[in-house]
C-alpha cells in the first residue's frame, strides 16, 4: 500500500501509528502488525524523482535509499546538492 503524505508531520504521525506492533523497513516502507506493507511517500518525492535535473533526482534517490522513515528535509538538501549521502 502506498500513501502520499502532505508533509513531514503527517508522515511522522502515520509512521508511528502504522508501526505500532509492526516493523520498519528501508526507503519509507513499514509493515503493520497485520503483516501489510505500506510505503509512506511525501508528496515532494515524486516531483524530485521526475525532475529535469537528473543529477538532482539521483541525489534524492540515493538519499532515500539510506533512510527507513523518509526525512523530507534531508531529501531536499540532497536534491539541492547541500547534503550528499555517504
Amino acid at each position: 500500500i502506498s500513501v502520499l503524505t502532505a508533509g513531514q508531520a503527517e508522515l511522522d504521525a502515520l509512521w508511528a501509528k502504522i508501526g505500532e506492533g509492526g516493523k520498519e523497513g528501508p526507503c519509507g516502507w513499514i509493515t503493520d502488525r497485520f503483516g501489510f506493507s505500506w510505503q509512506l511517500v511525501p508528496h515532494e518525492l515524486p516531483a524530485m524523482m521526475m525532475a529535469d535535473d537528473k543529477a538532482a533526482a539521483q541525489r534524492a534517490q540515493r538519499a532515500m535509499m539510506t533512510m527507513t522513515k523518509i526525512d523530507i528535509g534531508a531529501l531536499k538538501r540532497a536534491f539541492n546538492g547541500e547534503e550528499l549521502p555517504a
